[in-house]
């Protein structure tokens, strides 16, 4: 399946846009229903993560159980990330869509289910959400790797920025959402309005075409394997740096660990004041979806992913050095910008750069980084502030952030000079 024909933008020097640029959602309508579609389920699967959590509260009266939540869930995305990306690359993407998020909404009615039978058990829900990181990992390389079939190259920043605005958007609204309905009528009515929810994710599927990867049929079956993959993106530096990078900013300048230890010793505040550090990240990354119509005019990709990472290293120290809670939100929704900059010319990158019959294990290895980063960050900051303290790790970490990834630009300088416009991998 060929790509649509261009679509010819605003001459230059004409209207120059601020706000998120519209454009994917007006000139494909099977991208307009994805996108719906996404929207609205993901705010459903964050609704239900709450809702989990609190009833595994509700059962164990145990903070370690609930701890346990995010390692049952990290385990299967970590593993079928890589495996789902490699099935994505090898049958029809819109079925393996279709089929795993049809897996989820029979998983959040099981859960509606067992709530309404007053069958509360611990090992059911995480047995549930084990089983729906797996349909997670599977379903996201098939929907990430259809988008460039749905669009012209061009619109690519535009759709992944508006991607962005799902992701933070349904992060900030689902728990929000999830808390009012489960206080006022109970863990059931959250699973089952993530059930409903999906169905936009379903018809979405449904209505478009097919989608099986380009090339023989005889040659994706020789390639269906993650180890191809891996070796793959060995030999591509650009490709590979995306990664790389990101990988700086998780790992070293991630700071989600020493919020509450912050919001004490730094800001004499209390639970409400680690919610607003956790928050103000969400908060910059939402923003910068909702002004990233000029990313449409970036052609550097390379080089604009080193400035924000550096923007956002930058951003996480001048963060560990504040003492006035206001400030330091508003160096950490700064950072949380930086990071939707990044993330959109990566994901474009991964689309544009990579042939189709590899988009779906680099999506793979890219679910891989994003879920396992966060969590080694928390590790090493962690770790760090024990050591010595939350100044240091903070501040240390942002600054090391900086120096890594500069580092690496330097070793691989063809990343600085990659241009969109005639993409290599």
């Amino acid at each position: 399946m060929s790509a649509p024909a261009p679509v010819k933008g605003p001459a230059p020097g004409g209207r120059r846009r601020i706000l998120a640029d519209l454009t994917p959602l007006r000139i494909s309508v099977d991208y307009r229903r994805l996108w719906v579609g996404n929207t609205v389920s993901w705010t459903g699967q964050a609704m239900t993560a709450l809702a989990v959590s609190l009833q595994v509260y509700d059962i164990t009266r145990s903070s370690f159980s609930v701890g346990l939540v995010g390692l049952f869930s990290l385990v299967p995305l970590v593993v079928f990330g890589l495996y789902g990306g490699a099935i994505a690359d090898t049958m029809d993407r819109r079925k393996l869509g279709l089929y795993s998020a049809f897996g989820s909404c029979a998983l959040s009615v099981a859960l509606a289910v067992a709530a309404l039978a007053g069958y509360h058990r611990v090992w059911l829900l995480y047995a549930v959400v084990s089983l729906q990181a797996v349909c997670g990992a599977l379903n996201s390389p098939a929907r990430t790797s259809m988008i460039p079939r749905l669009l012209p190259p061009e619109h690519l920043p535009a759709a992944n920025a508006l991607g962005s605005m799902t992701t933070t958007a349904g992060t900030l609204i689902g728990p929000m959402l999830g808390g009012v309905v489960v206080g006022l009528w109970g863990y059931q009515t959250a699973y089952l309005i993530d059930a409903v929810a999906f169905s936009a994710a379903l018809y979405a599927m449904w209505r478009l075409p097919a989608m099986l990867p380009d090339g023989p049929e005889g040659e994706r079956r020789k390639r269906a394997s993650v180890v191809d993959g891996l070796r793959f993106l060995a030999g591509r530096p650009n490709l590979r740096m995306t990664f790389f990078s990101d990988m700086c900013a998780m790992v070293l300048a991630y700071p989600r660990a020493l919020y509450p230890a912050v919001a004490l010793l730094w800001y004499g505040g209390d639970a409400r004041t680690t919610g607003l550090l956790v928050a103000a990240p969400a908060v910059g990354a939402l923003l910068g979806g909702v002004f990233s119509g000029w990313l449409g005019r970036v052609h550097r990709h390379g080089l604009a992913i080193v400035i924000a990472v550096c923007g956002w290293g930058l951003a996480i120290a001048v963060f560990g050095l504040t003492r006035n809670l206001w400030l330091g939100l508003f160096f950490l929704a700064l950072a949380g910008c930086a990071d939707t900059v990044s993330m959109v010319f990566r994901g474009t990158m991964l689309q544009v750069a990579a042939p189709d019959e590899m988009r779906g294990r680099l999506q793979g290895v890219f679910i891989v980084v994003v879920a396992g980063g966060p969590r080694l960050g928390d590790f090493v900051a962690g770790s760090t502030a024990d050591l010595a303290s939350p100044t240091v790790a903070i501040t240390g970490g942002g600054t090391a952030c900086v120096v890594a990834v500069l580092l690496l630009a330097l070793k691989w300088r063809k990343f600085l000079n990659y241009d969109a416009r005639k993409p290599t991998a």
